[in-house]
């Protein structure tokens, strides 16, 4: 048996709470997850924007419906799963003008739209903030962030010659907030936003791992107007305050390594031992006295597993009535499910999937999964 990593998607009563995600397929690959979350990515705030009380996203804010129509929910359950496997640090030519958002990732090309109405964040101008970042699964690397030109539009896609040349804020290895795996675990650090800016803009994240190709991509869509991280267009055209503190420390400990336009030097940290395995739950569907739920097997570790188990306790009452994809055992609350016969093999970075219907009444309180390789 390994040592697990959790994850659980957060419930309506925990809206700012950090977030949880289902991947859109068995065929796609499972590695590093992360996506900025102060300020927040577009996949971030739309997420934040539609999640429900049963757990099913229903987008609210117009930018966000449209990139969901295109790209389904699983593109904000994912949220923090904007890569490219193979990016290997590349970026002009690697990424085409116009995918930038999306990282040239097709599962999330409706984030690439130039709309007006994107979720926004507030900021002051060269204030010191403290930026925060998803560590859904953590690895060494370095953190780029980049501002949008005076001459960039926010009707025309992002292209690279939108950015300026030389990214505002550089980390490497910056300190983490929580455990990994679990919904408020992210890296933190604390830098200055861009001087003599105002107006819309766009702040674009790239997050470069040392470990791997791995590569993640993301766009912020920020005004600066003297603001102090408040958050405009999720949920019913409401406000919402900044993610506490803002601003961060100044001296995080231990500190990260924070440089201003010049490459990196990078001191990798040791990535978490193999064997972890990670369960990711999702609600499908819902109906009155029930409920789809689904969830995600996740091999981060460096040997292929030959058998799995996950395993929760229902915090509300429900029942399950059935399983797929799995084999179900456990009493009352307590329930444990293990790999059926021909799904038990999940390479490294891989993922397999089984699937439920269960029943409720009342609140569909979400738990914490928690699963081990074999």
């Amino acid at each position: 048996m390994h040592r697990s990593r959790t994850a659980a998607l957060v419930t309506a009563a925990l809206t700012l709470a950090l977030g949880a995600f289902a991947l859109a397929s068995n065929s796609d690959p499972a590695a590093a997850h992360g996506a900025a979350m102060t300020p927040g990515a577009r996949t971030y705030l739309c997420w934040k924007d539609g999640l429900t009380g049963s757990g099913e996203i229903r987008p609210n804010n117009p930018a966000c419906a449209s990139a969901v129509a295109q790209n389904g929910a699983n593109s904000l359950y994912n949220w923090f799963s904007v890569l490219r496997s193979d990016a290997g640090g590349r970026t002009t030519g690697f990424i085409p003008d116009g995918k930038l958002c999306s990282g040239g990732n097709p599962n999330f090309s409706g984030y690439d739209a130039a709309r007006n109405d994107w979720p926004v964040t507030h900021l002051t101008a060269g204030r010191s903030i403290e930026y925060r970042y998803s560590n859904w699964a953590h690895h060494p690397g370095t953190f780029y962030f980049y501002v949008t030109k005076d001459s960039w539009s926010p009707t025309r896609a992002l292209a690279w010659s939108d950015l300026e040349e030389q990214p505002f804020l550089q980390v490497t290895n910056p300190p983490q907030r929580g455990a990994v795996g679990t919904n408020d675990g992210h890296y933190y650090f604390t830098g200055n936003l861009p001087s003599n800016k105002s107006g819309r803009h766009i702040i674009y994240s790239r997050w470069v791992r040392s470990d791997s190709q791995e590569n993640f991509f993301g766009c912020s869509d920020v005004t600066f107007d003297g603001g102090n991280g408040e958050v405009t267009g999720i949920g019913s055209g409401g406000t919402t305050p900044p993610d506490s503190p803002t601003p961060g420390p100044t001296t995080p400990t231990p500190g990260p390594t924070v440089t201003p336009t010049t490459s990196p030097t990078t001191t990798p940290t040791t990535p978490p031992a193999g064997g972890n395995c990670m369960a990711v739950y999702k609600i499908v569907s819902t109906w009155g006295g029930g409920f789809q739920g689904e969830v995600m097997i996740m091999n981060h570790s460096t040997r292929t597993y030959s058998g799995w188990t996950a395993s929760w306790t229902w915090p509300s009452g429900q029942t399950i009535n059935q399983v797929w994809n799995g084999t179900l055992s456990g009493s009352g609350a307590s329930v444990s499910v293990t790999n059926a016969a021909y799904n038990g093999s999940v390479a490294p970075e891989g993922t397999t999937t089984f699937g439920f219907t269960a029943n409720v009444s009342g609140q569909n309180t979400l738990p914490t999964v928690t699963c081990t390789g074999r």
